[in-house]
C-alpha cells in the first residue's frame, strides 16, 4: 500500500482552488495505506475535497465501497450499511458464518430471521468478516461523505470494524461537518468512526485571492475586484456561500454600488429561499415532501400525491437545487443545507402535512410509524402502539439505538392513563439504549421512569438499568441497591433478579466471593420460589462458580442442582451458565478429557447459535484445556483467536489478554507473554476488577519466571497471593500459580519462604484433591530442598512428580520437571539430560522453553561434540558454541534456509538470525559460507 503512488495512470481531477497543502498531505497519508477525515463547517468544500482524493485512490483500490446520507435518513437503521455493502456482500457470503450471514442479510433487506436478538454482536462482526474477505481480494477503499448524517446504527458499525482494520490493507476516506471549534467534541466522535490512525484534514475558508479564483473559474470573473472583496468578506471565505453570493449578483440586474452592501442575503436558508420563488407552490410542497423523506424517489413522491413530481424535480434541479442521475430514481438536494433551511423554513402544518403523506406512502414501516408520530399532534395510543411494533422491529433488526429512539416517540404520545403508561415506553428505550451503548441515555431514561412510575416491576427494570449502565463503576452507583431492594418488596421474582445483581457487586466491586456465593444462592432461592427457572439457573450457575473458584465442598451438589430439568437453553450454554460451571469443576478437578468435550461440545452449540460472547469465553476454555495437556502450539492458536475475537467485539480483553500470555510463555514468543499479561493488569486495574487482575498478575509472574527474571515473578506472584487472600479464593487449582511463586524464591534465595508456601498450600491442595497441583507442588519443593543440600531426596521427589505428571497428562509440567531434573544433573550421575528435557518440550512445542534446554550442556562429561549436539560430524570444530548455535550452524552446512531453520528448530526467522550474528562473531567469521568453509577445512585436516 505504501508505494501506490508509484503506479502509473492516476487520474488527477481539475486542482481545487486554495487546497494544495491540504491534498498533499491526505495523499501522503492514502499512499502509506492510511486513512483521512476531511472536515470542517457546513459549505466549506468537504465533499469537494473527498471527490477529488476519491478519483486520485479508486484506481488503485481492488474494491470501492461508497456511502453518503442526508439528515432526512439518519433515523433509518442501515441505509449507509446498505449503500457500502449492499452491491458486495453476496460477492462474500460463503466466507462468512452462518449467524454472521443472516445477520447481515438481515439487516440489509429487513427480511430473514435475524440473530440479533440472541447475540447484538453479530452484525457488527459480519461487517467485519466481509471487510476482511473484500480485502482479502485487493485494496478496499471506504469513501464516506456526510458522516454527520449517517444513520446511528451504521456508524456504529463502521466504527467498530474501523477500529479493528489494523493492518489489512482498508482505508477509510471520510467528510463530516464539524463546528467552528476545529478541537471540537464532534471533531473526536467522528474520528471513532474511522480507524485509530486517522488523519483529521480540517478544511479552512479561502483567501480572497482564492475566492477571486473560484468565482472566475464558475464563470463569475466579471465581477468588479471591490464586489469580489465584499463577497469574501460576506462569505467568510465558505467557497458555497461564495458562490451563491456571486450567482445571486450575476443574476441581479442592478449591481450594488461601491460602497454598497450586497442585496444578497448572508446565509444559504435565504439564498435557497430566493431560489424556490422561481418555483410553483405545488414544486416547493414536493421538495418539502423529498426534504422531510428518508430516500425520496419520484416513485415515493408519486405515492405521497405529488403527481407531477417529474417535472417539478426537473425544475428543481435546473435551478441547482436538485441533482440527478440517471441511473439513481433518488431524489438527492445538491447540499444538504437546501434541505434542511426548506424544512425549517415550513410552518408546523406544511411539515405534518408531508408526514401525514409520507406515513402512508414509505415502503419501510419503521419510516411509516415515525412519520405519523410527526404527523400526528398532542397523544394518540392509536400511534404510540404503532411506534412500539416499529421499535420492536428495529430492535429485531438489531438497531437498539432507533428502538430506543422510537420507543421515547411511543411515550410523548401515550396518554398518561394509557395501559401501557408512558413509563413503560421508557423504560423499554432504556434497556434499549443499554444494549446500544448509550450508557447516559440508558441512565437518564431510567431515572425518569423512577421519577414517574410507582409499579415495582417496573422501579425495579429502571433500578437495574441504572447499575448495569455503571459498567465496572459499580461503587458511583451503590446507592441504587438498597433502592432496588425495597422497591422490590416482598415479591419473590423481583428480590431475585436484585439479589443476583448483588452478587455481581460482591465479585466485582468488593472482591468477596464468599459474600457474593451467599448473594447468588439467595436469588436462586428466591427465583425458585418465583418459578422464574431462567433467573434460577443463572443464580446456580455463579453460586457454583463462587464455590469452585473457593474450593467450597458444596460446589458439585450446586452444580448438579443446576444440571436438572427443566434447562434453559440459552442458560445451558452462556459463559455464566451452567455448562461453564461444569467445565471449570472439571478442569479444576484434573479431569481434562471430560472438561475438554465439555468444552468443545459447548463452543459449537454457542457457535450454532451465534453467541459470540459466549464464544470469546469458550475459546479460552478450550486453550485452556489444551495448554494443561502440554499441547502448546494448539492452546497459542486457540488463545490468539479468542483474544482477536476479544478485540473485535470489545469483550473480556483483559481475561483474553491474560490467558494468551500464558500461552505465548509456554509456546510463543516470551516478551510478548509480558506485554499481554501487562495489558490485562492494567484493563483490570482500571476497571477494579480485582478477580481478573489477580490472574493477570498471576500471568504476569509466570511470564516474568519464563523470561529468568525470578526478582520480578516474585513480586508479582506475592501480589497475587495477598489479593487472593482478601478475595477468599482457598483453591490453589484456580490459579495454579503457587509452584511458580516457589520456583521463583527458591532463584532468589529464598528457600525457606518457598518451603512454608508449599507447606500452606499443600494442604488446601490435599484437602480438594488437586493431584497435579501436589504434583507441581513436590517438584518445587524438591528445588528448595536441593538448594539446601539434599540432592539426593531432590532427585526422588522430582522423579515422582515428574511421572504422577505425566499419568495426569500435564504434558508441559511433566516436561518441566525433567527440566529440572537435568538441573541436578552435574551433581548427581543418573539425574535426567537437557537433552530429555528438550525432547519432551518439543514434543509439547513448548518453544521458550526449548530454547532454555538447548541453551544448556547436553549431555555427560565425555560424549563426542557430534554426538552430544546431534549434528553431522563436519560440526565438530564448532564445539564452542551453544547448543542452539550449533544447531543453525549444522544446518547452515546442510544448506538450509533461515526459513527452513526456523521450522525446525521451532524458533523464529528472526532467532536464527540473531544466532547467527553471535556464531559469526564467536568464530570470527562473517558469513554463513564461511561457515560451510571452516567446517570443511576442519574435515580435511
Amino acid at each position: 500500500m505504501g508505494r501506490e503512488s508509484e503506479k502509473p495512470g492516476r487520474a488527477r481531477p481539475t486542482p481545487l482552488v486554495g487546497r494544495e497543502d491540504l491534498l498533499a498531505g491526505a495523499r501522503d497519508q492514502l499512499d502509506r495505506g492510511g486513512s483521512v477525515l476531511v472536515h470542517g463547517p457546513a459549505g466549506i468544500g468537504k465533499s469537494a475535497v473527498l471527490r477529488a482524493l476519491a478519483a486520485e485512490h479508486a484506481a488503485t483500490a481492488h474494491t470501492v465501497l461508497r456511502c453518503s446520507a442526508t439528515e432526512s435518513e439518519s433515523h433509518l437503521p442501515f441505509l449507509a450499511l446498505a449503500d457500502l455493502l449492499g452491491l458486495v456482500a453476496a460477492d462474500v457470503a460463503d466466507r462468512l458464518p452462518a449467524a454472521q450471514r443472516t445477520a447481515l442479510e438481515s439487516a440489509l433487506t429487513g427480511r430473514g430471521e435475524s440473530t440479533l436478538e440472541r447475540d447484538g454482536l453479530a452484525l457488527r462482526l459480519a461487517v467485519l468478516s466481509t471487510l476482511r474477505a473484500l480485502a482479502a481480494r485487493g485494496p478496499v477503499l471506504i469513501v464516506a461523505d456526510d458522516l454527520q448524517w449517517l444513520d446511528p446504527a451504521s456508524t456504529e458499525l463502521l466504527g467498530f470494524a474501523a477500529r479493528r482494520l489494523g493492518d489489512m490493507p482498508i482505508r477509510m476516506l471520510c467528510a463530516a461537518r464539524t463546528g467552528s471549534d476545529p478541537r471540537g467534541p464532534e471533531h473526536d466522535r467522528f474520528l471513532r468512526a474511522t480507524p485509530p490512525d486517522t488523519l483529521a484534514v480540517r478544511v479552512g475558508p479561502l483567501s480572497r485571492a482564492q475566492t477571486a479564483e473560484l468565482l472566475a473559474r464558475r464563470g463569475f470573473g466579471a465581477l468588479p475586484r471591490s464586489t469580489v472583496r465584499d463577497i469574501h468578506r460576506t462569505s467568510g471565505g465558505n467557497p458555497l456561500f461564495a458562490l451563491e453570493l456571486g450567482r445571486a449578483l450575476a443574476e441581479n440586474p442592478v449591481p450594488p454600488g461601491p460602497g454598497e452592501p450586497l442585496p444578497v442575503p448572508t446565509s444559504l436558508r435565504a439564498l435557497v429561499l430566493n431560489r424556490l420563488e422561481a418555483l410553483s407552490a405545488e414544486a416547493r410542497r414536493t421538495l418539502l415532501v423529498a426534504s422531510a423523506g428518508a430516500r425520496p424517489t419520484t416513485a415515493l413522491l408519486h405515492a405521497a400525491g405529488r403527481e407531477n413530481a417529474e417535472a417539478e424535480i426537473a425544475r428543481a434541479a435546473a435551478l441547482g437545487l436538485l441533482v440527478t442521475d440517471r441511473d439513481s430514481p433518488g431524489v438527492r438536494f445538491a447540499h444538504p443545507l437546501i434541505s434542511a433551511a426548506l424544512y425549517a423554513e415550513a410552518d408546523t402544518e406544511e411539515r405534518r402535512s408531508a408526514h401525514a403523506a409520507l406515513s402512508t406512502a414509505a415502503s419501510d414501516p419503521i419510516e411509516r410509524a415515525r412519520h405519523l408520530a410527526l404527523a400526528t399532534e398532542g397523544t394518540d395510543p392509536r400511534v404510540a402502539e404503532r411506534l412500539g411494533e416499529a421499535a420492536a422491529a428495529a430492535r429485531e433488526r438489531g438497531a437498539p439505538s432507533v428502538a430506543a429512539g422510537l420507543g421515547l416517540l411511543a411515550a410523548r404520545h401515550t396518554p398518561p392513563d394509557a395501559e401501557p403508561g408512558p413509563s413503560v415506553w421508557r423504560l423499554q428505550a432504556a434497556e434499549d439504549a443499554l444494549i446500544a451503548g448509550e450508557t447516559d441515555l440508558a441512565r437518564d431514561l431510567a431515572r425518569q421512569v423512577l421519577a414517574d412510575a410507582s409499579a415495582p416491576a417496573e422501579r425495579v427494570r429502571a433500578w437495574i438499568v441504572v447499575i448495569e449502565s455503571a459498567g465496572h463503576a459499580l461503587g458511583e452507583v451503590d446507592a441504587a441497591y438498597p433502592q432496588a431492594l425495597a422497591d422490590a418488596g416482598e415479591d419473590p421474582r423481583l428480590l431475585a433478579l436484585v439479589h443476583y445483581q448483588l452478587a455481581w457487586r460482591a465479585t466485582i466491586y468488593e472482591g468477596d466471593f464468599a459474600e457474593a456465593r451467599q448473594e447468588a444462592a439467595r436469588a436462586a432461592s428466591l427465583a425458585e420460589r418465583a418459578g422464574d427457572r431462567r433467573t434460577e439457573l443463572m443464580a446456580l450457575a455463579f453460586q457454583a462458580q463462587a464455590e469452585t473458584l473457593m474450593g467450597h465442598p458444596d460446589a458439585p451438589a450446586t452444580i448438579k442442582r443446576a444440571m436438572r430439568e427443566p434447562q434453559d437453553p440459552r442458560v445451558a450454554c452462556d459463559h455464566n451458565g451452567v455448562g461453564a460451571a461444569r467445565f471449570r469443576w472439571l478442569i479444576m478437578s484434573d479431569r481434562l478429557a471430560e472438561a475438554r468435550t465439555t468444552i468443545s461440545a459447548l463452543l459449537r452449540e454457542v457457535r450454532r447459535r451465534g453467541m459470540v460472547e459466549s464464544e470469546v469465553h469458550f475459546l479460552r476454555g478450550l486453550a485452556e484445556t489444551e495448554l494443561r495437556a502440554g499441547h502448546c502450539a494448539r492452546a497459542l492458536d486457540l488463545a490468539r483467536e479468542s483474544l482477536r475475537l476479544a478485540r473485535d467485539t470489545g469483550i473480556g480483553q483483559a481475561a483474553a489478554a491474560m490467558f494468551t500470555s500464558l500461552a505465548e510463555a509456554a509456546g510463543g514468543d516470551v516478551e510478548r507473554a509480558g506485554a499481554l499479561a501487562r495489558e490485562a493488569v492494567s484493563r483490570a486495574e482500571d476497571h477494579g476488577d480485582q478477580v481478573y487482575l489477580s490472574r493477570a498478575l498471576g500471568a504476569l509472574g509466570h511470564a516474568q519466571l519464563v523470561a529468568g527474571d525470578a526478582a520480578g515473578a516474585v513480586r508479582s506472584l506475592r501480589r497475587v497471593r495477598d489479593l487472593e487472600e482478601q478475595l477468599g479464593v482457598t483453591d490453589p487449582a484456580r490459579g495454579r500459580w503457587h509452584g511458580d511463586l516457589a520456583e521463583a524464591l527458591v532463584r532468589v534465595g529464598e528457600p525457606a519462604e518457598a518451603q512454608r508456601l508449599v507447606d500452606v498450600t499443600r494442604v488446601r491442595a490435599s484437602a480438594l484433591g488437586r493431584e497435579s497441583v501436589l504434583a507441581v507442588l513436590d517438584r518445587a519443593e524438591a528445588l528448595a530442598r536441593a538448594a539446601r543440600g539434599d540432592v539426593d531426596g531432590a532427585v526422588r521427589q522430582l522423579s515422582s512428580a515428574r511421572d504422577r505428571l505425566g499419568r495426569l497428562g500435564y504434558g508441559l509440567e511433566e516436561a518441566r520437571a525433567v527440566y529440572a531434573l537435568a538441573g541436578l544433573r552435574g551433581r548427581r550421575p543418573g539425574a535426567a539430560s537437557y537433552e530429555e528435557a528438550a525432547r519432551l518440550f518439543r514434543r509439547c512445542r513448548a518453544v521458550p522453553w526449548l530454547r532454555q534446554a538447548e541453551a544448556q550442556p547436553v549431555a555427560e562429561p565425555g560424549t563426542p561434540t557430534a554426538v552430544r549436539a546431534g549434528v553431522s560430524p563436519g560440526a565438530e570444530a564448532l564445539g564452542g558454541l551453544a547448543a542452539t548455535e550449533r544447531q543453525v550452524a549444522a544446518l547452515v552446512m546442510e544448506g538450509a534456509t533461515n526459513r527452513e531453520i526456523a521450522a525446525r528448530l521451532f524458533i523464529s526467522v528472526k532467532t536464527v538470525e540473531a544466532t547467527l550474528t553471535r556464531v559469526y562473531r564467536k568464530l570470527g567469521i562473517r558469513s554463513r559460507v564461511d561457515i560451510v568453509r571452516l567446517a570443511a577445512a576442519r574435515r580435511a585436516e
